[in-house]
């Protein structure tokens, strides 16, 4: 290798040493705070004083109504604190004792009435949290502990406390020391008569299930992220989860809307923290409806003809820590649903589902939900299989996507599986079912896509564009017991699966990995090399622990693997140069006689041992693997929000963000992707240093004016193209392109052949 080759290779190490180092200070440096502190100007805040001449801050105060609310400090409070009127300073009475620090307490001028606070929200109010600030008398984190507000025809009042580690929201009235200051309605904790849907929730560590009484189905399936190194999930935080959080917090809560528990309370979704698996609604900054989702849609839902079971309320008529129960009557026909949690060694992201419906289940189907979008490779590539049982043991087959409405009644799926392109649910039911199943497309302006939600004025995912796809199997009488799988198709996780569930005896296997496929146009022919390569990768990774690193070692073993072709078509290519001034003799001296010319030029072929078309087979040989290798870095969940340098590439199976801009432009978007400009820079310097070309232009030749145009073009060509592609991608390309040049100018030594 040359000096000029190893000056190159430092200069880009060193680069991307420093944009590690640089984008990992940088990153530490913007952090954003995790307390929740939203500033409302309508609240009337006070200052409380520990003396009556104001020298002494204690407190801020939330006032109304002749109160002031704060949140205590210490347990010993003092008796009483003062508040500016004017230009003088008035006593407030301490009106209850706290229990602990961060308790809510009063300050009142003398002895009032009961309080009489608005109702606690039950359904989808947009409930406001006010952190008060920090003074030098208190001690209580404001992280942990903030005021719950309603927005009232008279501004903002207090209703609760919210405390984020517990995710929930207690109301005042729930404070046994201000029992004699506070008065709620009783009837607080029924749900609206208008809306007529209360919503339950069963979690554990990988999933969060949202029951909806309309239907007794899921309305939502949140997927917590791993945040931490203790957490479990496999589902990493992206930049879309970030940007949901920051641009509209209120479609970021989980759940969506206010829930109960299985002791009775009733509670706020937390913000963030969770993946939306199912499609949902949708809100306004004031928390009223943008879009909503008809209950047909939710998960686990029986739907018939006119839909009318699956808007049918459900009555709860047990409800445990890990299980639930719900019943309803249709006219003659009478429906149980019991979903269980079971401990998480019997299946990660997997729960139990009983269905017994006594009574007629003609023309019932019951429904798959519909899973968000996620762009693969900035694609969106939803999936649909099933799989039946044949002579020779089990075969999974593909679902074409359908334009309307899709049925096929001739097989009997032992599951089938909607999938998002990383993530969805398998529906397994464990006794035979009715042979069919049928597949719906709902269009996407019906069920809003939560990406939509992102800048949403430039309109860069127009919800139209994004199309959702619903599986249902058809029902019958009695009992019928599913085995549910909601989370990601992660491989290792499904194979974790299928060795769980697996029973030799009986010969059977549920297979839900071959749920996962390599996509793509031409993913039967790379599908094995793709397997084969990920294998590669997990080595790397079991060693490196990066999937990044993994990814350049990946690179690294697959142009050693391809050495002996690439060394063949390079040699072919010198052998070429050798005899290109005695070719071009020929076709001088031939000109008008193209046809001599050519038996000349194949005459000199022979004499020289050189088949102009050998330099094409070796790279004909390496398409397979190049393809496979193509579509496994867009394609593998463990890329997913795998991050190499943060702040500049969070997630190796999207483009890398150096910086974002609101307008968008076209071609370009409103990011800026630095990657694939350093992936057509390393592909111009390629050319440049494999072409022989003349330092003075004025005597370069048509053909080769036309080669160096041609290199620009593609270097070009090639930086758009890959200008949305994954960042793993675009590492994997150019360091691949790197080797290629090594080893270009590593052979052409060896052979003391200058390149052309």
């Amino acid at each position: 290798m040359d000096k000029r080759s190893l000056l190159f290779v430092a200069c880009v190490t060193a680069s991307f040493f420093c944009l590690n180092v640089f984008f990992s200070y940088w990153n530490g440096q913007t952090q954003p705070s995790t307390a929740i502190k939203e500033q409302i100007a309508e609240v009337p805040l006070v200052e409380l004083f520990a003396d009556p001449l104001g020298r002494e801050k204690a407190a801020t105060a939330l006032r109304f109504n002749g109160r002031a609310l704060t949140l205590a400090w210490k347990e010993t409070l003092p008796s009483k604190l003062y508040i500016q009127e004017g230009q003088t300073f008035e006593a407030l009475s301490l009106a209850s004792l706290p229990k602990k620090a961060g308790d809510p307490v009063f300050y009142e001028k003398g002895t009032g009435a009961v309080l009489e606070l608005p109702s606690f929200p039950t359904h989808s109010t947009e409930m406001h949290y006010l952190t008060l600030g920090e003074h030098p008398l208190v001690s209580y984190s404001s992280n942990e502990i903030a005021i719950a507000m309603v927005k009232g025809e008279f501004g903002y009042l207090p209703v609760g406390i919210y405390e984020p580690s517990l995710k929930r929201v207690t109301p005042l009235k729930d404070f046994e020391r201000l029992q004699s200051l506070v008065q709620q309605s009783s009837a607080d904790l029924t749900p609206p008569t208008d809306q007529g849907e209360s919503f339950y929730v069963l979690e554990n560590e990988y999933q969060q299930l949202v029951f909806s009484s309309r239907g007794g189905s899921l309305a939502e399936i949140n997927l917590p992220l791993k945040l931490s190194k203790e957490s479990r999930s496999v589902v990493k935080e992206i930049d879309i989860d970030r940007e949901i959080v920051s641009q509209s917090p209120q479609n970021a809560h989980f759940p969506l809307h206010s829930y109960y528990t299985a002791e009775g309370q009733q509670t706020q979704g937390s913000l963030g923290g969770y993946y939306p698996l199912l499609r949902r609604p949708l809100l306004n900054r004031d928390g009223t409806a943008k879009s909503t989702i008809a209950p047909q849609y939710y998960a686990l839902n029986i739907r018939n003809g006119n839909n009318t079971l699956s808007n049918l309320n459900f009555k709860v008529t047990q409800f445990t820590s890990n299980q639930i129960r719900f019943e309803a009557s249709d006219g003659g026909r009478k429906i149980r649903k019991t979903y269980t949690l079971p401990d998480v060694k019997k299946g990660p992201y997997c729960f139990d589902f009983e269905l017994q419906i006594d009574g007629d289940a003609s023309g019932l189907w019951l429904s798959s939900g519909v899973p968000d979008v996620e762009l693969v490779g900035g694609s969106y590539t939803p999936q649909l299989k099933y799989q039946i049982t044949s002579k020779g043991g089990s075969d999974v087959e593909e679902i074409k996507l359908p334009k309307e409405v899709s049925q096929e009644n001739s097989v009997a799926p032992n599951w089938i599986s909607n999938c998002n392109g990383f993530l969805g649910l398998i529906l397994d039911p464990l006794h035979s079912v009715t042979a069919g199943f049928q597949v719906e497309r709902i269009d996407g302006a019906a069920l809003p896509t939560r990406l939509s939600l992102i800048d949403a004025a430039y309109h860069l995912y127009p919800s139209s564009n994004y199309p959702g796809y619903l599986t249902e199997l058809p029902l019958k009488s009695g009992t019928t017991n599913f085995r549910i799988f909601a989370g990601p198709y992660d491989e290792a996780l499904l194979k974790q699966l299928d060795e769980l569930y697996a029973n030799p005896e009986a010969n059977y296997n549920p297979e839900y990995n071959l749920a996962i496929s390599i996509q793509g146009w031409f993913s039967f022919i790379s599908q094995p090399f793709s397997k084969f390569l990920f294998f590669l990768m997990q080595i790397f990774y079991y060693l490196t622990r990066s999937w990044a690193v993994s990814i350049v070692l990946l690179t690294i073993a697959l142009r050693v693997m391809m050495y002996p072709l690439n060394s063949w078509s390079i040699r072919s290519t010198a052998k070429m140069q050798e005899i290109a001034p005695r070719i071009k003799i020929v076709q001088e001296r031939h000109k008008k006689d193209p046809r001599k010319a050519q038996l000349e030029v194949m005459a000199l072929y022979k004499e020289a041992g050189v088949n102009p078309f050998s330099g094409c087979l070796p790279m004909l040989l390496q398409m397979p693997f190049l393809i496979g290798m193509f579509y496994m870095l867009k394609s593998s969940f463990p890329l997913r929000g795998a991050p190499f340098i943060p702040g500049w590439i969070d997630d190796l199976a999207a483009p890398d963000v150096l910086f974002s801009w609101g307008q968008p432009i076209w071609l370009i978007g409103n990011e800026f992707h630095l990657l694939p400009i350093l992936t057509g820079l390393v592909m111009y310097l390629h050319g440049k240093m494999t072409q022989k070309m003349p330092k003075d232009e004025s005597q370069l030749t048509d053909a080769q004016r036309q080669q160096k145009t041609m290199g620009i073009f593609m270097s070009v060509i090639f930086t758009f193209m890959f200008y949305s592609f994954p960042s793993g991608l675009n590492i994997y390309f150019m360091f691949s392109t790197l080797l290629g040049l090594l080893q270009q100018q590593w052979t052409m030594k060896r052979l003391k052949v200058t390149p052309v």
